[in-house]
This record gives structure tokens, C-alpha cells and sequence, in this order.
């Protein structure tokens, strides 16, 4: 297994759960995505190897935090404030592809991320 996802679960709105994704694959960088029951995946969070840049898309901002420990080999995503609208199918994947880019939603954009976990479920209630 190259990234493992876990930390899924029901939750009710308003509430928080801590995502993990332990990485053994080599990576520029770690992204995680959603994919809610008829719609595309969507790119949710992303942070460099370092942890010196982290990206949001506009809907989690405030909410969400990435985090990574290089020790352990595990990058996190803390979500708060959850909404009904957050249901989905969480992935984390290593970005394999380079990029020059300075826009931070390229870094968001699933083309740059070739290898992928397997998924965990976020399910909120209203």
C-alpha cells in the first residue's frame, strides 16, 4: 500500500474529524480530494513536502487545516464545522508530476497526482 487513508466516519453537522493519510510512496507533495455520490472528484486540500505552502479550495477554507508529520509519515486534515455538503468519499494522493505553476488551485487539479489511496468515507448528517 503506498498511502492509507483512515480517520472516516459519521458525523453530525457542525461537528470535526481528523482525516490521516500515511504515505510510503515518493510524492512532491500531498493532496487530498472528495468524491460525493454523482459528481467529479474535487480537489480539497494540498500541502508540499516541506509543510511551507498549503492550498485550500474556496469552500473549506476556514474549516479545514492540513498538517503533515515527516516523521511519521503522515499528512492530516482537520475538518471542522462540517456541513451536510462535505459528504463524500475522501482520498489522498502524492502529486508525481511537476509544476511551475504560482496559482494554488493547479495544486488542487487531480492531473498532477499519480498514485492514490484506497479512500475513506465522511458521511454528515443534518
Amino acid at each position: 500500500v503506498q498511502l492509507q487513508a483512515s480517520g472516516g466516519g459519521l458525523v453530525q453537522a457542525g461537528g470535526s474529524l481528523r482525516l490521516s493519510c500515511e504515505v510510503y510512496t515518493f510524492s512532491l507533495g500531498i493532496g487530498w480530494f472528495r468524491q460525493a455520490p454523482g459528481k467529479e472528484r474535487e480537489g480539497v486540500s494540498y500541502i508540499s513536502n516541506s509543510g511551507g505552502a498549503a492550498y485550500y479550495t474556496d469552500s473549506v477554507k476556514g474549516r479545514f487545516t492540513i498538517s503533515r508529520d515527516n516523521a511519521k509519515n503522515t499528512v492530516y486534515l482537520q475538518m471542522n464545522s462540517l456541513e451536510p455538503e462535505d459528504t463524500a468519499v475522501y482520498y489522498c494522493a502524492a502529486r508525481t508530476r511537476k509544476t511551475s505553476s504560482y496559482d494554488a488551485d493547479d495544486y488542487l487539479d487531480p492531473f498532477l497526482f499519480g498514485s492514490w489511496g484506497q479512500g475513506t468515507l465522511v458521511t454528515v448528517s443534518s
